[in-house]
């Protein structure tokens, strides 16, 4: 493959209907070459062609993105290609003359490149249950029986006319039971029974049974019943329809008609079990990403958790809760969304933008929405940075805390008015963040959801956003290493360019940093929080009793708070940048108790001096024994050498056994004996 010659940037006028200022959108591209053009796709399309082959291209145009990646493909260019919208996004705007910065910050973040999604594959055979309560569903089925492999089951149906030919088995019962996905559900059904063939004017059915099983690739769901499964819009293969809604039916068969052979998605989610925190020892201590995930893609596997990557729909709630970063979202990963997102901040502040808005969104909403507003609309300000994202849910702490730190003056998260999808995940990112901006004097509600449905009512909300006094000046830092590495970066990052930069700021409960408290009169440095503690933050020392607490390291999975037999333990979660929260602090430490044969340390020494004091006063065994007191001191060798030489406690001894009572005690008693 020949070396590539560089970048080469086209910025197009769109037959002059925007305002682009070529100078400076090419000091801004800097090391790429920026050519003009008035219609790039039609009239100027040869100018296109000639820079194919001679390295990366980027076009500003995705209205005729197809053309340019067919000619791409066509003249075998082995380099990059990128589009990017300058047009409704910046051009097409009643702020057009002013949005130079953001035009620069659009082309400099579609040049940051990202790495390719791991892909999972489903096989779907056309094996399809019709699930309905009436003739809605066998009607369906009739509609398919051409294409698919087909079976309607009847919850709880009434007269339902026999068809005048088995072209496919309708049967009846209601599933109690389903899981799986697209070519591999399961269902266990209840009230279960085939129908008399016999029958003449309504479907007959023979004696019901419950649990019986059965597999198919597909579900079409038209009962009108609960639905199977949680977030069933997110369910590959399961498609729900309300049978009162005609309209909804047809989509749905229409779409089930095309399930039929290999889909190819995403694997949203890359897993690292060694990093997670769930469990250790049959204690339980992180359960964030199972309490939000709305598919039931999680599930407890021992010490970690399991995600199944067929039903996973791609929230990405999970990795933006997740804090020791074992499960990080992979579309595209942290590090690489937060280099797109320094290269667009960057590039904005250096071409002269100032108090730019990020307007996190993604594309299925925002999209159409900011192509409205353009066309019928003032267009976006231009201090209104568009951002695009696969899902809004899979932000996490570290992209907010970036964007600030390059000097983003406000953070906006577009969503519809009823978007459909769980927000937890989202809601708490940004608490988190606000306590966070709060705390270091960057004021209040600088991150927050903006909800708009139409383009008039986005176009107010952004009037109406503050102009916030002062500029944060721009940290340049880069985002490299796993997810928690990241967010940790750019936290501190955040930090120096914070107004009032504390230390130590107080977080809201189940925060991914935090430090632990430990009562260090009743810890008996027994170390049982030591094997727990999942990230290394809690540790000890192989060569004295000593326990130690690194703060930086700590995720506040309450692992060692479960598992400590004494209590002592609690949690606080917070926000610590100083130095020294990154350095081992010693919590408990002691002497190690000498054994009083062969001088070896073992134990520690206030606990050893306890046992024996214990033993002493309540157990029969130790009891006025100076010889079996000393075993309790020695170490685990003496004490087997000792016993074996007979010093201090038989192995087989005992308590004395009692006298055995006979006639004569009766008597002396006076009794009669026996």
């Amino acid at each position: 493959m020949a070396e590539p010659a560089g970048r080469t940037v086209f910025v197009c006028t769109c037959e002059d209907t925007m305002p682009l200022d070529e100078a400076a959108l090419a000091r801004a591209c800097r090391g790429a070459r920026l050519q003009g053009a008035r219609q790039l796709c039609r009239a100027e399309f040869a100018r296109f062609e000639a820079a194919l082959g001679g390295g990366d291209v980027t076009v500003a145009c995705t209205q005729e993105a197809p053309l340019f990646a067919e000619r791409a493909e066509d003249a075998g260019h082995a380099f990059r290609l990128d589009t990017v919208n300058i047009r409704e996004h910046a051009g097409w705007s009643r702020e057009a003359r002013r949005a130079t910065p953001k035009i620069a910050a659009l082309l400099a973040g579609a040049a940051e490149p990202m790495p390719a999604t791991p892909i999972v594959s489903y096989r779907s055979e056309g094996v399809t249950l019709v699930y309905g309560r009436d003739e809605t569903a066998i009607e369906a089925a009739q509609q398919l029986a051409d294409r698919l492999n087909l079976t309607v089951l009847l919850t709880r149906p009434k007269d339902i006319t026999p068809p005048a030919t088995t072209t496919f088995p309708v049967v009846k019962g209601t599933i109690a039971r389903a899981r799986g996905h697209l070519g591999a559900f399961e269902l266990t059904v209840d009230d279960y029974a085939l129908p008399a063939p016999s029958s003449r004017a309504r479907l007959a059915f023979g004696a019901p049974r419950d649990g019986a099983t059965s597999r198919c690739d597909v579900i079409l769901d038209i009962s009108g019943a609960t639905p199977l499964f949680p977030a069933p819009h997110k369910r590959p293969g399961y498609l729900r329809a309300d049978p009162n809604d005609p309209v909804a039916v047809q989509k749905a068969i229409y779409k089930a008609a095309e399930l039929v052979g290999q889909f190819d998605k995403p694997r949203f989610v890359t897993f690292t079990d060694t990093l997670c925190a769930h469990s250790r020892s049959k204690r339980t201590g992180c359960t964030r990403c199972l309490d939000l995930c709305p598919v039931g893609a999680i599930q407890p596997a021992g010490d970690h958790v399991a995600i199944d990557t067929m039903i996973c729909a791609g929230c990405g709630s999970c990795a933006s809760v997740c804090p020791t970063g074992a499960a990080s979202y992979a579309l595209p990963p942290a590090d690489a969304l937060l280099r797109r997102l320094r290269a667009t901040l960057l590039a904005y502040a250096e071409a002269g933008g100032r108090r730019g808005v990020v307007l996190v969104h993604e594309g299925d909403h925002g999209a159409p929405l900011l192509d409205a507003l353009a066309r019928f609309g003032d267009g976006l300000p231009a201090h209104v940075i568009p951002f695009q994202v696969n899902e809004v849910t899979a932000l996490g702490i570290e992209t907010v805390a970036a964007a600030f730190a390059y000097g983003a003056a406000e953070l906006r998260v577009l969503l519809g008015a009823r978007h459909r999808d769980d927000l937890a995940a989202l809601d708490r990112t940004l608490a988190l963040a606000d306590t966070v901006l709060r705390g270091w004097g960057f004021g209040a509600d600088r991150a927050a959801m903006l909800r708009a449905d139409d383009p008039d009512t986005l176009a107010a909300r952004l009037v109406a956003l503050p102009d916030r006094d002062g500029t944060i000046a721009p940290r340049s830092f880069l985002p490299m290493g796993d997810k928690r590495g990241v967010m940790q970066t750019a936290l501190k990052e955040l930090h120096k360019a914070a107004p009032t930069p504390v230390e130590i700021i107080p977080l809201p409960e189940k925060a991914p940093f935090g430090t632990v408290h430990v009562n260090v009169a009743g810890c008996t440095l027994c170390l049982a929080c030591v094997a727990a503690c999942p990230t290394g933050a809690l540790r000890d020392n192989p060569d004295r009793p000593m326990l130690s607490f690194t703060e930086e390291a700590c995720v506040q999975c309450g692992l060692c708070a479960n598992t400590c037999p004494e209590k002592v333990i609690t949690l606080e979660p917070r926000l610590n940048v100083a130095p020294e929260a990154s350095q081992p602090r010693v919590i408990k430490e002691e002497d190690p108790f000498a054994c009083i044969r062969c001088g070896k340390p073992f134990g520690v020494k206030s606990t050893v001096e306890r046992v024996a004091a214990r033993l002493a006063a309540s157990h029969w065994m130790y009891k006025g024994s100076a010889a079996n007191l000393d075993l309790i001191r020695m170490c685990e060798d003496c004490r087997v050498i000792a016993v074996t030489e007979g010093e201090g406690i038989d192995p087989y001894a005992g308590p004395p056994r009692p006298r055995i009572v006979t006639s004569d005690d009766y008597k002396k008693d006076g009794g009669e004996g026996v």
